[in-house]
Formats: structure tokens, sequence, C-alpha cells
């Protein structure tokens, strides 16, 4: 099983389907968020039961950092004119943990390979754009435990800070929780060490993503 990647990255902002159609042949692109093979697999199966009777339910995936795991099938179509094209879209927007499936209705009229390729490109990114994409960050969760005698200065000076506060909790003691971008860490650690004369030292306590809609054109290189 792949980890949770640890660093920011594009997918889908959720699953979805969106259909297209060239020259009376029907493209249904279904979109799912995936982060293993078996979940790509287990939706693969899914949609050709429902579209059991479809000419082709062609298939492409990306999965993990640096869309470490890639698959393409063209179900059928002539060779590199389905999962190749379907792949190359998610390649070149950057978008990983994403599984585009396109199911065909053939509608009788031939596209030859250079419409192929054209037609079920297009169905993935017309899904793509349709749908959204996010870029999935992950946050330091950071928590801290205070005296209550303390508690009230230290909780009055993080508020006065710009360190988000995300929680209070008030047990024997009174803890607070912050979320924030691991290149805030080390700061955030100076600072209430000042604070506090050295007296609290932040506790990691795991990893957070948000997601934040982002264009659903791959970012520029760095230098551009």
């Amino acid at each position: 099983m792949e980890p949770a990647l640890e660093i920011p990255h594009r997918m889908i902002a959720r699953d979805g389907q969106h259909e297209i159609e060239i020259r009376k042949s029907r493209f249904i692109c279904s979109l799912f968020r995936v982060t293993t093979e078996d979940e790509a697999r287990a939706h693969i199966d899914a949609t050709r039961k429902q579209y059991w009777d479809a000419n082709h339910n062609c298939t492409a995936w990306a999965i993990g950092s640096g869309l470490r795991l890639q698959r393409s099938s063209d179900d059928g179509e002539p060779s590199g004119t389905a999962g190749i094209p379907m792949l190359e879209v998610l390649r070149r927007r950057e978008i990983t943990d994403t599984l585009a499936i396109v199911t065909r209705y053939f509608g009788g009229i031939m596209l030859g390979a250079g419409g192929l390729i054209r037609a079920y490109g297009g169905a993935v990114s017309s899904a793509i754009d349709e749908i959204g994409v996010v870029e999935r960050t992950p946050l330091q969760v950071l928590t801290l435990t205070a005296s209550y005698d303390d508690a009230g200065r230290i909780e009055h000076a993080i508020r006065a800070s710009d360190y988000p506060l995300e929680n209070v909790g008030y047990t024997t003691d009174v803890t607070f929780e912050l979320v924030m971008s691991p290149q805030r860490v080390a700061g955030f650690r100076h600072w209430i060490g000042e604070l506090t004369n050295g007296a609290i030292d932040p506790v990691d306590a795991g990893t957070r993503f948000v997601e934040v809609p982002t264009t659903t054109e791959a970012p520029e290189p760095a230098g551009h």
C-alpha cells in the first residue's frame, strides 16, 4: 500500500463523471480518487459491470508521490489510442491519486487513430475541468501543555500572534493545539521557548491535510 503523501500534491476535487459526444460516439469519463491499486481495480470492476453493454471501458491511473504508480489500458481500442492519451492528461496536469475510466458507446462513425487519441484525452480533460482540482497540503499538528496559572498568559500571547490556535482543552492542565505548515514549526518552537523561558516544548502530534482548490492546469515549472 502506498503511504500517505507527505508533500503537497494535486488531485481531483471529488469523484465525478462527465460525458462528451464526438461524431455520435458517447465518451463517459468517470473520475475517482484512489490511493492504492486495489482501490483502482475495484472501481474499474464496478464500472465495467455498470456499463456492461459499452464497446470499451478504457482506463488510466496515477498513484503516489511523483505519480509513482501508473497504469493504462486500451480495452480493445487500437494500441496507444486510449489509455496512454488518458494517462498523459494526468501526467501533463501533474494529477495523482486519481483514476480515469472512459466508457465508449460507438456511434457508427470511425474516428481513426488520431481521432481516438483526441477523443479519449479530451474526455479526461473535460471531466477534470468540470470536477476541479485541489492541492492537498500537509500541516503539522503541535500540542503544548501548561498549568492553569500560566495558561491565560500563553493563550493570550498565541492569539495575539499569527500562529493558528486550533483548540484549547481543559483537564488537570490546559492543552493547546496548533496547526501550521511544517516550514513554520522551527520558528514557533523558538517563539514559545522564549515566551515560557524554555519551560514548554511543543509535542509533535502528527499531520493533518488540507485541500485547497487550484487551477485545473499544471503549475508553471520553477523559474517561469
